[in-house]
């Protein structure tokens, strides 16, 4: 595989890195996450202006034709700066979704609104009693007349409080964990019948409960094919994943090298920690197991793009299981090296740790994916020498 970033993503990745260094002092995103929106409307303004929100779009809406390689590259910068701008919510799940179901009236509407900072959105798909499973939906969409009906509640929609439309996983037909039966509404967030109730997220990022009550909704606010909804959200669910990951990489990177520059000046015993042979091969690991973590996701995501659905699918569970494991290894790694201050409000290392253990909870936690990398490969998880699986 060839995972040399071409002449534009290398000038892309160089500008979000510039943007980051120059804008995203912890200081300011500490005050910024505690103050409404939870985000910088200026920068939002700014990622319209150079085009970071167009880049997935196709150009006949006005985007620039890019693909799952360009927001790998986008989101492992704004992992570097954790950025709290609502990319994810409003380009990567709202987006993709839009992109992969949305009717031709729909896309023409709202992705030139997305691509110039004007509109906003997120993807409702999970509930309190369905953990990680995806087919288990029990918001009910009934039909009445030509439209239908929604009533049920969702939970940790990312950036709900701020999203001019949700678009809603519910259920049309069949029981309440049947595959089939599940269909994606494009609904505006001011809704008669909505409720949302807003907090803030341990990584300084903002969610919502989104309790839908009689919310009327038409046959044309469907997105894609009446009752195959399934197959947007485990697709918006894949792209997600490669995209988290991707932040989690940027995240990676920045606690270990972070840690690497503290131990080479904090001395102890007249000399710096990190000529000590313990905390060489604590940084060693630190370095193995986040260059480990970026390889399978340049492979998942590579293959993802070629749609190798087989394999990217293998990887993606396996991808998502390294970014819970190592980077709770890296972050404990950094916390330590730290010491005491690695655990303080004012220094960013506790701050990265924490997004990537949230990180870690999103479309399925490490043992969660572990697992179903086992399933599809048919390999115990448990038990012996049979437990040991490629990565």
């Amino acid at each position: 595989m060839n995972f040399d970033l071409s002449e534009e993503q290398t000038l892309l990745k160089d500008s979000i890195q510039k943007f980051i260094a120059d804008n995203y002092e912890l200081s300011v995103r500490r005050k910024q996450s505690k103050q409404k929106p939870g985000y910088s409307e200026e920068h939002w303004k700014t990622f319209a202006d150079l085009g970071w929100l167009g880049l997935p779009f196709p150009e006949q809406y006005g985007g620039f034709g890019g693909n799952l390689i360009d927001t790998m590259v986008v989101m492992e910068e704004l992992g570097k700066g954790l950025a709290l701008e609502p990319y994810f919510a409003t380009v990567v799940l709202a987006g993709n979704a839009l992109l992969l179901g949305g009717t031709e009236a729909q896309k023409e509407k709202l992705i030139p609104e997305i691509i110039a900072g004007d509109t906003k959105a997120t993807f409702a798909y999970a509930e309190e009693q369905a953990r990680y499973n995806l087919e288990d939906v029990a918001t009910s969409a009934e039909k009445s007349g030509d439209g239908y009906v929604l009533n049920g509640t969702k939970s940790v929609v990312w950036n709900g409080s701020t999203a001019d439309y949700v678009i809603v996983a519910a259920r049309t037909s069949g029981n309440r964990t049947d595959r089939d039966g599940i269909t994606c509404f494009l609904v505006k967030a001011d809704a008669e019948g909505i409720k949302m109730t807003n907090y803030p997220t341990v990584c300084g990022h903002r969610a919502s409960e989104i309790t839908f009550t009689d919310v009327k909704v038409s046959a044309e606010d469907i997105v894609g094919e009446e009752g195959k909804g399934i197959e947007i959200v485990e697709e918006v669910a894949d792209r997600a994943i490669l995209a988290l990951s991707a932040e989690a990489v940027g995240a990676m990177e920045v606690l270990y090298k972070d840690t690497v520059s503290y131990t080479s000046q904090r001395e102890q015993f007249g000399h710096p920690l990190s000529d000590f042979q313990t905390v060489k091969h604590k940084l060693a690991e630190m370095f193995v197991e986040t260059e480990q973590t970026r390889s399978m996701l340049y492979r998942a995501t590579i293959e993802k793009e070629a749609n190798e659905e087989k394999d990217a699918r293998l990887d993606i569970h396996a991808l998502k299981h390294m970014v819970g494991k190592y980077g709770r290894f890296i972050g404990q790694g950094a916390v330590q090296l730290h010491g005491g201050m690695g655990q303080t409000e004012e220094l960013a290392i506790g701050h990265y740790f924490i997004r990537l253990q949230v990180i870690d909870t999103q479309f399925g936690d490490e043992d969660f994916h572990l697992q179903q990398f086992a399933n599809k490969m048919d390999v115990p998880t448990e038990g012996g020498d049979e437990m040991m699986l490629p990565f």
